[in-house]
């Protein structure tokens, strides 16, 4: 027997888990384009046609690759207020969607959603609903929130600039490239915003969620309108 074959034979079962992991880490390295089955079998040692035992097709993969992606967001914990636990799962998001880059435009594709993905979706909508939030205005928050996130994450994946540094450097560069006068407002925002000492453009994050929130809780606070008098017609 050869060493290839002694070690295939003591290797354990590949498991659902470790594809999909393994999946994740290709994506994250290249983006999802990354991601084939022929690939995913060489990073895991086993032929691509075994990985079918463990993911039905490529959709199913997709599935278990964000349902990874939603099991690291954390939960909002209904216990220190609805604002903060909002506050905190928006953050988290942001931040794990800065580690899978690749998974923005997918988080709400999937049909067949996983565990993780039906947990973070029940809790939020539980968060909310438990602090007296109608279902109709659970619905207004939590579409807004998310499109906030997600869009925030996209807009921050393809900034040509990462650190202050960049940010600084890219911005005098423009302005070195826009006549004199001619954009007083871009002008105006470069030198007396993002060029002060400080500036990074994801602090921008937190400042935007806060007033999301704040409207949120005075929309919250209105009173509902009662229901609508029946017309009457008469004959």
């Amino acid at each position: 027997m050869t060493a290839t074959a002694r070690t295939a034979a003591r290797r354990e079962p590949l498991r659902r888990g470790q594809v999909l992991r393994a999946a994740v880490a290709l994506a994250d390295q290249g983006g999802i384009g990354a991601v084939s089955m022929r690939k995913l079998g060489q990073v895991l040692g086993v032929e691509a046609m075994s990985l079918y035992n463990h993911v039905a097709n490529k959709s199913d993969l997709l599935d278990g690759m964000i349902d990874i992606v939603f099991s690291e967001i954390g939960l909002p914990a209904g216990d220190t207020g609805w604002k903060p636990a909002m506050r905190q799962r928006a953050i988290s998001a942001r931040e794990v969607l800065g580690r899978h880059r690749w998974a923005i435009g997918l988080m709400e594709s999937r049909r067949s959603p996983g565990p993780a993905t039906l947990r973070h979706h029940d809790a939020v909508l539980g968060c909310l609903r438990r602090a007296g939030f109608s279902v109709e205005m659970t619905a207004h928050a939590y579409s807004l929130l998310d499109s906030y996130i997600y869009g925030f994450a996209l807009q921050e994946a393809s900034l040509p600039f990462g650190t202050a540094e960049e940010t600084a450097q890219v911005t005098l560069q423009i302005a070195g490239q826009m006549p004199a006068g001619e954009y007083p407002y871009l002008a105006e925002m470069a030198t007396e915003h993002v060029l002060q000492p400080g500036y990074h453009y994801g602090g921008e994050f937190e400042i935007g969620l806060d007033l999301i929130l704040d409207s949120l809780e005075r929309a919250a606070r209105r009173p509902r309108p009662g229901p609508r008098p029946r017309s009457t017609t008469t004959k």
